[in-house]
């Protein structure tokens, strides 16, 4: 008795497959080159050759140079009162 579901799901499936359409693959594009200076796997950028990352790349294209870090405030103005003794 379950022999018989058996077959009618493989005749089942037999008849199905014969109307799948297969689609032929189309080759891709290969990628465009990247920008130089550009560090292979990744968005980042060493644009002068030294093995340090100094920028990186958007998905556009554009080249944004990371920014150097802000040198600390400058110390406080000495006080015109001079000290009291």
């Amino acid at each position: 008795m379950r022999i018989r579901y058996f077959v009618l799901a493989g005749l089942g499936a037999l008849a199905l497959s014969a109307c799948a359409k297969k689609e032929e693959e189309v080759a891709m594009a290969p990628p465009p080159p990247p920008p130089p200076g550009s560090v292979a796997g990744s968005t980042a950028a060493d644009r002068d050759g030294d093995g340090i990352v100094d920028g990186y790349y958007t998905a556009d294209g554009i080249y944004h140079p990371n920014a150097p870090l802000a040198p600390p405030p400058a110390p406080p103005a000495p006080t015109r009162r001079g000290e009291r003794g």
